[in-house]
C-alpha cells in the first residue's frame, strides 16, 4: 500500500468553471531534491511520518507529475495594492492541486514557484529557495504561536537559475489551508460587474466554508461581518506577538482572517510603532501601527465588493444596504480592541479584569518604545519579573518610570502569573536573522539549520537548547532588508 492509496481528493473550486480559473500543469523543476518537509503540517493532513519517502512524493511537489485526483488550476482575482486599484492580479506563481480528505476536514494544497500562469503578468512565474526557506518557517512558527495562518508541507529545490535581485536558485513550497479565498476574488467580479459570477462565487463560498450565512436574513451581511471578525482576531493575534506582515493588500487578505501570503514579513526587535518591515513600503502604508487600520480599510474594500448582492432596486434601498454592509464593517473595531486588550491582560499576567487594564498597557509599550526595547525579550523578562525583576530593567533607559510602573502592574497580576506569562509570551520567534542563517546554510546545499530551527520554532514558549535563537539579534542583522521580492 502506498501514500496514495489512502488519500481522497475533490475538486470543489473546479466546480465553479473556467470563468474562475484556468486549469494548466506545473512547470515542474528540473532534478528536484527535498529541502525540508513539516512533520506538523504531515499530521495535520493525516499523513504518515514517511510520507515523503514514496517516490511519487517529490515528483508532485516539484511539479512534475500529478497524483490522481488533483486536478492543478490557478485562479483569477484582483484587488488593491498600497491602496490603489491594481485591476487584474491573479495566482502568478502558484498552483492549486485539490483539496484532500483529512481528519480535520477537507485541505486545499498549493504548490507556490510552479511555474508561468495567464496570471504572472511581467513575473517568471518562479519562487526562490530564500523566499520559500522564509515562507516555510513562518507558516509553521505562526501555527505554534496559535495564529491563524496558512500551513507549509515541504520545499523543494533545483539549481535552475531565476534572477531577482541577483541570480538565486528555484524552490516551490507546498502550502495547505482549508481555502486560498481572497478578499480579491470578491473585488475581481465586482469591478468588472460581472455580477452573475460574483453571486456565484457568494454562494459556492458560503456553502463550503460559511455555510451558517446561508440562513441569515442577509447572507451578503452575515459574511462581511464573520470575515471582520475572524481579521479583527488575526490582527490582535498579530500586533500581540509583534508580527509585521509587510504587504497588506486586499489580494493577500484571507476570507477565513488566516495569515496568507509570507513575503516581506518581519517580528520586530526593538519596538517601535513605526517600524517598517518592508524595504518597499516607502511611505510606511503598512507600518506595524498602522495594520489595524489597513485590515479596516481592507474590509470596507470587500463591503463595496459585496455591494452588488444586496437589494438596491432603489436609491433608498441601495443607500440602506450600504449602511447595513458598514456596519458589519464597524464590528471590527470592537472585536479588535477587545481581543486585543485580551491578549495585553494574558502577555501580563493580569488576574481578571479592570478599568485600568488598557493604561497599564499602553504605558508599558511607551516605555518599551522610548528605550527600543526589544518586544519579544522584554515580555518574556517580564513574565520572571516578580521574581527576577533586574533583567527586564536592563531592556529600559528610564528605570525611573519602569519603577513607577511595576507596583502597577504587580497589584494586578494572578497568583499563577508566572506560569500564565510564560504561556503567553514566546521565548524564540523567527527574528530575520535567524531565517538568514538558514536560508545562507541551504544556498550551500545544507538544510540542517531548515530543519533544526523548525524543531525550536514547533515549540516557541520552551527556552530553546541554544540560547542564541532567543537572544537579542547581532549587529549584523540591521543591514537585513527585506522587501516585495522576499
Amino acid at each position: 500500500m502506498t501514500l496514495l492509496d489512502g488519500l481522497t481528493w475533490t475538486n470543489r473550486f473546479a466546480d465553479l468553471g473556467p470563468d474562475f480559473f484556468t486549469e494548466l500543469p506545473a512547470q515542474g523543476l528540473p532534478d528536484p531534491h527535498w529541502v525540508a518537509r513539516s512533520p506538523g503540517c504531515a499530521a495535520l493532513l493525516g499523513w504518515p511520518a514517511d510520507w515523503a519517502e514514496h517516490a511519487e512524493a517529490l515528483a508532485a511537489f516539484s511539479g512534475n507529475a500529478t497524483w490522481p485526483g488533483m486536478r492543478p488550476l490557478a485562479s483569477v482575482y484582483s484587488g488593491h495594492q498600497f491602496g490603489v486599484w491594481a485591476g487584474q492580479l491573479g495566482d502568478g506563481r502558484a498552483l492549486w492541486l485539490g483539496e484532500v480528505s483529512t481528519p480535520g476536514g477537507l485541505q486545499e494544497l498549493q504548490l507556490k514557484g510552479g511555474g508561468l500562469t495567464p496570471y504572472s503578468r511581467r513575473g517568471d512565474g518562479r519562487a526562490v529557495l530564500r523566499s520559500s526557506i522564509r515562507e516555510f518557517l513562518c507558516s509553521e512558527a505562526m501555527a505554534a504561536l496559535g495564529v491563524p495562518t496558512t500551513r507549509a508541507l515541504c520545499i523543494t529545490g533545483s539549481q535552475l537559475p531565476v534572477r531577482r535581485e541577483t541570480v538565486e536558485t528555484a524552490a516551490i513550497v507546498t502550502r495547505v489551508a482549508p481555502s486560498f479565498v481572497r478578499f480579491g476574488h470578491f473585488e475581481h467580479f465586482a469591478h468588472h460587474q460581472q455580477h452573475g459570477a460574483l453571486r456565484c462565487l457568494f454562494d459556492w463560498f458560503v456553502a463550503h466554508h460559511a455555510p451558517e450565512c446561508a440562513d441569515a436574513d442577509e447572507p451578503p451581511v452575515a459574511l462581511l461581518q464573520r470575515v471582520s471578525l475572524q481579521t479583527a482576531d488575526l490582527l490582535a493575534h498579530w500586533q500581540a506577538i509583534g508580527f509585521c506582515h509587510g504587504v497588506m493588500n486586499t489580494d493577500n487578505m484571507s476570507m477565513l482572517g488566516l495569515t496568507l501570503d509570507y513575503g516581506p514579513f518581519g517580528f520586530m526587535d526593538a519596538f517601535d510603532p513605526g517600524h517598517i518591515c518592508n524595504h518597499s513600503d516607502d511611505r510606511g502604508r503598512y507600518a506595524y501601527a498602522r495594520q489595524p487600520a489597513v485590515a479596516f480599510w481592507n474590509l470596507h474594500a470587500l463591503a463595496q465588493a459585496l455591494m452588488p448582492l444586496m437589494p438596491i432596486a432603489t436609491d433608498q434601498e441601495a443607500e440602506a444596504s450600504g449602511e447595513r454592509l458598514i456596519a458589519a464593517v464597524e464590528s471590527f473595531r470592537e472585536r479588535f480592541a477587545s481581543q486585543m486588550l485580551g491578549h495585553m491582560r494574558a502577555k501580563l499576567g493580569l488576574a481578571g479584569e479592570a478599568p485600568g487594564d488598557q493604561a497599564l498597557a499602553d504605558d508599558l509599550l511607551k516605555m518599551m518604545a522610548a528605550s527600543g526595547a526589544d518586544y519579544t525579550i522584554t515580555f518574556r523578562r517580564l513574565s520572571r519579573a516578580l521574581s527576577e525583576p533586574q533583567a527586564l530593567r536592563d531592556q529600559f533607559i528610564d528605570r525611573a518610570a519602569l519603577d513607577a510602573w511595576l507596583p502597577r502592574w504587580r497589584e494586578r497580576t494572578a497568583p499563577d502569573a508566572e506560569a500564565r506569562m510564560l504561556a503567553a509570551n514566546p521565548a524564540v520567534v523567527l527574528r530575520n536573522h535567524l531565517a538568514e542563517g538558514a536560508i545562507r546554510a541551504a544556498s550551500q546545499g545544507d538544510f540542517s539549520e531548515i530543519e533544526r530551527l523548525l524543531k525550536v520554532l514547533s515549540r516557541p514558549f520552551d527556552e530553546p537548547e541554544n540560547p542564541a535563537d532567543a537572544a537579542l539579534p547581532p549587529d549584523w542583522a540591521q543591514s537585513l532588508e527585506v522587501s516585495c521580492s522576499s
